[in-house]
């Protein structure tokens, strides 16, 4: 697996910021924005006659071995996107282990992750719940009636806006002593949600001088054994990331596009 960033940046240009933020793998150069254009990924928005022109539509690529692009992920505004290891965590089925915390629950053990652990501003991460059920518990999945399924709520904030909740498949149990059909998780399941960060300035004033930011939410559920059905929980969650804010120095003027 390789990784490589084209931009229609000069090479000068490309050398000058990989040497200063100590970059190692390829970053490509697509001065006249050809290959931009046969990808179909050109903005419009930059006008020619400007130093825009020819700027591409942030677009992440995913290629097999061949070279042949399997998935393409493109955002049409360039402050938010989503992170390398958000994406790879999804196309690879991989856990994502950053930020790894613990909430304390009742019947079931919960860890939370997040895709990184070092944010900036506008950037689209994936969160992970994961719950160990017991054998012989089950908790119950969403579609249930008269009971409480699994509900991981999260508001929109200042700091950031989450995105819909990526529930695993659930099972349908039949409780022979009532005669009824549930839905319902067993055993160890892992919940995933999209969450977009606000922009830096906003990151910057929550984060203050230890430069961490925290996401809260809460997890809801409702554990029953093979005997009985407990009360629902609900457990509070908290994801602590470090925020690095966009590096905003300029190449020095002899390099700049004219």
């Amino acid at each position: 697996m390789g990784l490589a960033a084209i931009s229609y940046d000069s090479v000068a240009i490309l050398k000058h910021f990989s040497d200063r933020r100590h970059i190692r793998f390829p970053l490509l150069s697509d001065a006249d924005s050809k290959l931009i254009q046969a990808l179909g990924i050109l903005n419009p928005a930059g006008k020619q006659g400007t130093p825009f022109y020819g700027i591409p539509h942030p677009v992440t690529f995913v290629l097999d071995a061949d070279g042949t692009i399997r998935h393409k992920y493109f955002e049409e505004d360039f402050r938010e996107r989503p992170t390398l290891s958000s994406l790879l965590s999804k196309e690879l089925g991989v856990n994502p282990a950053a930020a790894a915390a613990t909430a304390k629950a009742k019947h079931v053990a919960i860890s939370t992750s997040a895709s990184t652990a070092i944010v900036s501003g506008g950037q689209r991460i994936l969160l992970s719940v994961e719950i160990d059920i017991p054998k012989d518990f089950h908790l119950y999945a969403p579609g249930v009636e008269g009971y409480y399924a699994v509900d991981w709520k999260m508001a929109s904030s200042e700091l950031a806006k989450p995105h819909a909740v990526d529930l695993p498949k659930s099972r349908i149990l039949y409780l022979q002593a009532i005669d009824e059909k549930v839905p319902v998780f067993e055993g160890k399941i892992r919940l995933l949600r999209d969450v977009t960060l606000a922009q830096s300035k906003v990151l910057s004033q929550a984060a203050g001088p230890g430069k961490q930011i925290q996401l809260d939410a809460t997890l809801r559920y409702q554990a029953c054994s093979d005997r009985m059905c407990f009360p629902p929980e609900t457990v509070p969650l908290r994801w602590t990331l470090q925020f690095d804010p966009h590096d905003l120095l300029r190449v020095p003027p002899e390099l700049r596009r004219r």
